[in-house]
């Protein structure tokens, strides 16, 4: 099948002035750089505050002294190698370290290092822990990307997990329903295998990361309608992005063409507070006023999108911000919380939960629960050497082939 060409080189992205190429090189020496032709071509040039643009190409921003690496301490989570295990019921594999593209703010950028290892290609070790532990009814295939695994693999670790009982709900993140459409509608066998494993009593979702409203293009739509046709859900989350989506009318948009085409809108998230991110945090009085004025503009349908911090002690559902005081709950747990009630002062300079006076009485920083996993936070600021974006030949020739 055709599919887009991929890009690693930015001093190869003409589109962009040479000088201003040269500086963009050294952000990429940090935040690896990778995109398609398909969703360039998604970019109106003539706008330097293009939010598709600023979606994928790096800005100078990147290199300010901000946020850690792993701001949610991900390696915490890790039971076996490639598995986390946060939340009782609920799995994560990560099975890739590639994605369609690599968004500027990502918040596993560090996935991308050359000097870190945390998703697998053996997934083994996950599926093993998973068998044994029947409390998980969920699991999710993150890394990465799940879908631009070829799909013979995504197969054999659907149907992996299909054999274990207790697992009902298998969840497959991927930016690929925008990144890379193409993919999904034009791969007969991978539309196959979903119908294959998703029914009626045990359902595949596929957890789409679209942004803006500009990204649901015709073959974005072709590609939910194929998704849907071959019984999967499609729900979208997105964080809400300074420069990107920090307006009513944009994120209120984004809600109804959601709705419309059928993809249920999940989450929206409070930017993580992760290195190379500062040019798109807004706070957190910031963020809930244009979440609710976007949600005024929307169905009921709409109205469904809940407003939540990823943060290491669980997911922390903004329930409000009213005169200088935040009003929040625990939407997850990591420490079986769940439903926790939190009313704390909220300067106007606050932009994670952490910022909010008395915040750390509320939790306990967590202990690792295996020493095989290296936090990325203990490493140097700087990858060891640059990390090549691509995969390995044999691995890019499969995904192309796809």
């Amino acid at each position: 099948m055709a599919q887009p060409k991929y890009m690693t080189d930015i001093g190869k992205l003409t589109r962009i002035p040479e000088q201003e190429r040269e500086k963009l090189k050294a952000i990429t020496e940090k935040f690896v750089f990778r995109v398609n032709d398909y969703y360039l071509n998604l970019i109106d040039w003539d706008d330097p505050a293009d939010p598709i643009r600023k979606l994928v190409i790096p800005n100078e921003g990147e290199l300010a002294e901000y946020g850690r690496w792993d701001a949610s301490d991900e390696d915490t989570n890790y039971v076996v190698p490639g598995c986390q295990h946060k939340y009782r019921t609920t799995a994560l594999l990560i099975v890739s370290e590639v994605c369609g593209a690599y968004c500027r703010y990502c918040f596993r950028k560090r996935l991308f290092r050359n000097d870190v290892k945390e998703a697998m290609s053996d997934v083994e070790p996950g599926l093993a822990y998973i068998a044994k532990h029947p409390e998980i009814n969920n699991v999710l295939l993150t890394g990465g990307d799940s879908l631009i695994l070829a799909t013979p693999k995504l197969r054999s670790i659907l149907q992996r997990l299909r054999e274990m009982e207790h697992v009902k709900i298998i969840r497959l993140g991927s930016k690929l329903p925008v990144f890379n459409p193409m993919r999904i509608y034009e791969d007969g066998e991978l539309l196959e295998t979903i119908r294959e494993f998703s029914d009626a009593e045990r359902r595949i979702y596929v957890m789409a990361h679209i942004n803006h409203p500009r990204e649901i293009t015709p073959e974005a739509r072709r590609g939910f309608e194929a998704l849907h046709d071959a019984g999967a859900i499609v729900v979208n989350q997105t964080p809400v992005l300074k420069g990107i989506n920090d307006d009513p009318a944009v994120l209120g948009e984004l809600l109804d063409r959601l709705s419309w085409a059928g993809v249920t809108p999940y989450y929206f998230f409070i930017n993580r507070p992760v290195a190379g991110n500062r040019d798109f945090v807004l706070t957190l009085e910031e963020a809930y006023r244009i979440v609710e004025e976007a949600k005024a503009r929307t169905s009921g349908l709409g109205k469904r999108i809940r407003l939540s911090m990823s943060h290491t002690s669980g997911k922390i559902e903004i329930l409000a911000i009213e005169d200088g005081k935040a009003y929040l709950k625990y939407h997850q747990s990591r420490d079986d919380e769940y439903g926790k009630f939190m009313v704390l002062d909220c300067p106007k300079d606050a932009s994670w939960f952490d910022d909010l006076p008395g915040s750390e009485k509320l939790w306990t920083k967590p202990r690792k629960k295996t020493a095989g996993i290296v936090s990325v936070n203990e490493l140097p600021d700087m990858p060891q050497r640059r990390k090549r974006a691509t995969p390995e030949p044999r691995a890019k020739a499969r995904e192309q082939a796809d």
